[in-house]
């Protein structure tokens, strides 16, 4: 399968003005890429008078397809699961964490700060801090940086971040007439006042806000941006189906292997007890060329078969300075080194983060894209992410849309994504930075190397990448 793909991606052709002058590559290394790549240094990434920041560990409970077990949930359900599912692995004190921090885009009103509401429920102190960041589908990666830079700062030794979707239950709103009728109703004294208001409701008030996953700035869904992209890059209907089905493919072999270590089981109220995911589903080419466009119809090339899913889930992951998880008697998994955060174009360049966000992290680190034995990139859709590797590989690219004057060339396909990624493990948009984060560490562990690199893309045309480091064993 990765012949073919390497094969069909060679022949790539490319439309649209922007990137025009991108062209393909082989994802296994070129020989011209590996005499481009230093030798890999095997040094750490410690940087004098700069605490040391480690994952102990990190867990999450099964990502299910919206509407299956977890939907008569709320999200700070899910989060306590997490919450308990990390302190029941760990054993941490709840006494001894300093802080929590979550991360979550579609929000509950009734609990708007989601890591208070887990953090208690899940047992901890109340005098235990916490709180809520949003940043799209990079919301956990931002609880986590967040935790490091507490840690770096000194402020505190032990940060439990994390992340939740429940994608099964999103606020839908009366419309701003209704609502701001309602409003002015409840504000109301008299019962003439309160008549006079309600004879002024017309039908159409009624008709209610639905949520949409689209961009505010552009009102473009995701979905829609991803298949301007795959058209911009000539990425081929056919190509993305293969993408997808390697993805489920390899996210298949290692459920069936144990190598999603991170996943602990959740006893849902009222039903059984969850312990996998359930949106890995190998299918076939013949059975995916079947499902007709989503977005854009009648041409496009996004389907449901090579999108990621709606997905409820929840994540998180204990982070310590290393001397404080030493001194508990804890075994690191990693380091948590390195990391940068960037924008671009909403519109035409929305889900291109990795692109942008590489070659900076490896500049930032000191390292070469031939230095990292594991890649885990988010994985919105299939087009998405052969664009960004498309992207990575082109010099034209690079000069006219990065100021670089080189690409820095894309991940070999035999380092990436080898355990499945968002298209079969699912996407609750707030709880995907963590997995990322912790498969890069077990990857690490389990094939040998040293340095992972791990990024994702995020409506509003905003990207994260972070270097992760194996502890030394």
């Amino acid at each position: 399968m990765s012949f073919m793909l390497s094969s069909a991606l060679r022949n790539l052709p490319v439309s649209s003005a922007w990137a025009a002058g991108a062209f393909a590559r082989s994802f296994s290394c070129s020989s011209q890429l590996q005499t481009a790549v230093q030798p890999k240094s095997k040094k750490t990434l410690g940087k004098t008078g700069v605490k040391n920041v480690v994952v102990v560990e990190g867990v999450r409970i099964p990502f299910l397809q919206s509407g299956t077990s977890y939907a008569d949930l709320m999200p700070h359900d899910l989060a306590r699961a997490a919450l308990q599912g990390l302190l029941t692995r760990t054993s941490v004190p709840r006494d001894v964490v300093d802080y929590i921090v979550y991360g979550t885009v579609i929000q509950e009103v009734k609990t708007s700060n989601v890591a208070r509401e887990a953090a208690l429920g899940a047992g901890f102190s109340d005098k235990t801090p916490a709180h809520t960041v949003t940043m799209a589908c990079i919301s956990s990666n931002q609880a986590m940086t967040t935790g490091v830079g507490m840690i770096a700062a000194g402020q505190c030794d032990v940060v439990v971040a994390g992340g939740v979707e429940l994608m099964s239950d999103v606020p839908i709103r009366h419309s701003r007439k209704m609502r701001k009728t309602m409003l002015t109703l409840n504000r109301a004294k008299t019962l003439g006042q309160k008549l006079s208001l309600i004879s002024k409701i017309r039908p159409d008030y009624f008709a209610p806000e639905l949520p949409a996953v689209a961009e505010f700035s552009t009102s473009e869904t995701m979905g829609h941006s991803a298949d301007r992209l795959a058209a911009a890059f000539g990425i081929s209907r056919l190509e993305q189906d293969e993408y997808a089905l390697r993805s489920h493919t390899l996210a298949k072999k290692a459920q069936d292997e144990g190598l999603l270590q991170d996943v602990v089981p959740f006893k849902v109220p009222g039903k059984d007890t969850v312990t996998k995911d359930n949106g890995i589903r190998p299918s076939s080419m013949e059975q995916m060329g079947k499902l007709k466009p989503a977005f854009v119809k009648p041409y496009g090339t996004v389907t449901a078969a090579n999108s990621s899913f709606l997905t409820d889930g929840a994540s998180a992951i204990l982070i310590m300075s290393e001397e404080k998880a030493l001194a508990m008697g804890y075994k690191p998994k990693a380091y948590l080194r390195d990391f940068v955060y960037v924008s671009q174009d909403p519109k035409d360049q929305l889900l291109l983060g990795p692109t942008y966000a590489t070659p900076k992290v490896l500049e930032k680190a000191g390292l070469t894209l031939g230095d990292i034995d594991v890649f885990e990139f988010h994985e919105a859709f299939a087009g998405q992410i052969l664009a960004n590797l498309k992207a990575m590989d082109s010099d034209w690219f690079a000069q006219n849309y990065m100021g670089r004057k080189s690409k820095v060339g894309a991940p070999p396909l035999d380092k990436f994504n080898t355990w499945g990624g968002s298209l079969s493990l699912g996407h609750p948009f707030g709880a995907t930075g963590c997995r990322l984060v912790i498969t890069a560490a077990h990857r690490l562990k389990k094939e040998g190397g040293q340095y992972g690199l791990v990024a994702a893309c995020a409506a509003g045309g905003q990207g994260h990448a972070m270097i992760v480091e194996l502890y030394p064993q």
